[in-house]
């Protein structure tokens, strides 16, 4: 992680990369927007690490009063045909997911 003042600096070809890691299909208009708004949100989180947090103890959990939990119950699903069919890979009558992510 780059330890100086500046934040990264996010082009066009970052995007498209990442894009194509997530299967989504940009047109450069969406790309070019992307762009600028990652640059944003990167800028963002450049300005919240320079905060002093000193004495501010980590916090790894919130506590939470009530859980809005809902009885588990079985309940009509996907046809199983149909999530098939709109899967973009199945295999032997399952979904079919790479064993890793080429670079």
């Amino acid at each position: 992680m780059p330890t100086n003042d500046a934040p990264a600096a996010l082009g066009e070809a970052d995007v498209r990369h990442v894009a194509k890691l997530a299967r989504l299909r940009l047109t450069d208009d969406e790309v070019t927007r992307m762009t600028a708004e990652l640059t944003a949100i990167v800028a963002y989180v450049q300005q919240l690490s320079e905060l002093d947090v000193t004495g501010v103890p980590p916090t790894t959990q919130v506590q939470v009063e009530r859980l809005p939990l809902r009885p588990d119950e079985p309940g009509a699903s996907l046809d199983h045909d149909l999530a098939l069919r709109e899967a973009p890979r199945a295999a032997s009558d399952g979904f079919a997911v790479p064993a890793f992510v080429e670079e």
